[in-house]
């Protein structure tokens, strides 16, 4: 590799989510989101896919994201670890509930603002770039019961609301903004990713496609809206990344594993091109969808993003003959088991060579900037005798992962930075368990919610500590 790799000016540094770090789950005016409603245990995945009907809690259940590793209490302290590692970038973001605590108010909550710029002033201090997201899949409930969430266009209104206040409120604190998060996931986790309940006998295609829709207007939307705020907000979107291989060379499934990619993109086809691909009319006509568009929505997706990021864990691989029972799911994706790359405890494929595949072909289909913004390898840490973490399975999994990078640099592709998830250990969002650790710095605490939330430093620590001054030429 290349010293040069790397541009000057190249930003390192890690992601969080509010709602699997944040806890606090209703301190400071909180409201409850679609994610507080998920437990951990057999239900968790009838509930993820709402195909069981949460509106309440249950005593009988329990939510790890109620107290999660207590970010919000210990920013300071977190943010301080970031800046020791020498984080030019921190990937967070704004809880919808913390500013607006039902999600149709006329005014924000004061506290939740307080939080926020308190938190982002902190950042700066360390010479630390924001990354917001402003939804990472936790809606507030309120809009769920009341409204349906976003099958609901008055959905629309509420983000635009919510995002305006925060490009307001946060102006000068924070440069870099992502809309959603991984919003292609709404189509295979729907109350998890965007909220939405299915009736009995209702079409969930039809239901999930029209939400897409008001979501990707309100992205538009708010994109307009940064861009008039400030000329300097740049706004990126952001895809559940991997592409899918044909199984075969057979070509039913070089078609199916087409169909597939074309999936998971037609979210970012509309948000880094302005319109709906040409393909979406049969996708529609085949599963029975009539997608209801308000006049001047046409030109609102005109206003498309800055950037691209996307998230990227595992390819994946598919054929005409997948099924239920021959595939299993890599951050709800299904898949089939690819016997040509080595898979993680969880079942997700490590495959480096595929971080390069899906940037070729993301900057070929899109000519815009990437970020890559979660990258990560979720594993079982034990402590040794000393009090020690030598993770070097997951130095192995980053540094093969950042070499991937750098040679899709090398290839003419333009990427702002990298931060990998998460940077602390956090709440799996696919399982709910600690026990799944992602971080350089770990959290003592349990899948049950014990332990002191002390924080300690791994081995990877100063291993990415390293990589981070070496502008990613010291990758040993």
């Amino acid at each position: 590799m290349s010293e040069a790799t790397f541009p000057e000016g190249f930003l390192w540094g890690g992601a969080l989510s509010a709602n699997q770090s944040e806890g606090a789950f209703l301190e400071g005016g909180k409201g409850l989101t679609t994610v507080d409603m998920i437990p951990i245990g057999p239900t968790r995945m009838p509930v993820k896919l709402g195909q069981e009907k949460r509106v309440e809690l249950r005593d009988d259940e329990f939510y790890p994201s109620h107290t999660a590793i207590d970010f919000y209490h210990r920013y300071r302290e977190d943010i301080a670890l970031m800046a020791e590692m020498g984080f030019t970038v921190f990937r967070t973001s704004i809880a919808w509930s913390r500013i607006f605590p039902r999600g149709d108010e006329s005014t924000p909550n004061e506290q939740g603002l307080a939080f926020y710029r308190d938190m982002f002033t902190e950042c700066r201090k360390h010479g630390i770039e924001p990354l917001v997201t402003l939804c990472h899949f936790d809606v507030p409930m309120h809009l769920v019961t009341q409204y349906g969430s976003w099958r609901n266009r008055k959905m629309i209104e509420f983000f635009a609301r919510y995002a305006r206040t925060c490009f307001d409120a946060f102006d000068g604190l924070v440069k870099y903004w992502l809309t959603f998060n991984e919003i292609n996931i709404m189509l295979h986790s729907p109350f998890s990713g965007a909220g939405l309940v299915f009736e009995p006998g209702e079409n969930s295609e039809q239901v999930k496609y029209q939400a897409a829709h008001h979501e990707l207007v309100a992205s538009a939307l708010v994109t307009k809206i940064a861009h008039e705020i400030n000329p300097d907000n740049q706004v990126g979107c952001m895809l559940a990344g991997g592409n899918f291989y044909p199984w075969s060379s057979k070509p039913d499934d070089v078609w199916a594993a087409l169909q597939k990619d074309r999936e998971n993109l037609f979210f970012i086809d509309i948000q880094a091109r302005g319109a709906y691909p040409a393909y979406a009319a049969r996708l529609f006509r085949e599963k029975g969808i009539q997608i209801e568009m308000a006049d001047g929505d046409a030109d609102i997706l005109k206003h498309t993003v800055d950037f691209v990021s996307f998230s990227y864990y595992a390819s994946r691989c598919a054929s005409a003959e997948m099924n239920d029972n021959n595939s299993s799911a890599a951050n709800v994706v299904k898949s089939l088991t690819n016997p040509h790359i080595q898979r993680s405890e969880w079942g997700w494929g490590i495959d480096p060579l595929g971080l390069r595949i899906t940037m070729n072909m993301m900057y070929d289909r899109y000519q815009k900037p990437l970020f890559l913004v979660e990258n990560g390898l979720g594993a079982r840490d034990e402590l040794t005798e000393k009090g020690e973490i030598i993770d070097d399975y997951r130095i192995s999994y980053l540094r093969e992962h950042i070499r991937a990078m750098a040679d899709a640099i090398g290839d003419g592709i333009p990427v702002i930075g990298y931060t990998t998830w998460g940077c602390i250990d956090l709440i799996a969002a696919s399982t709910g368990e600690m026990s799944k650790r992602y971080g350089f710095v770990y959290v003592d605490r349990d899948d049950r919610g014990e332990g002191t939330l002390a924080r300690r430093r791994k081995k990877s620590f100063w291993w990415y500590k390293k990589v981070i001054a070496s502008n990613g030429r010291d990758l040993d």
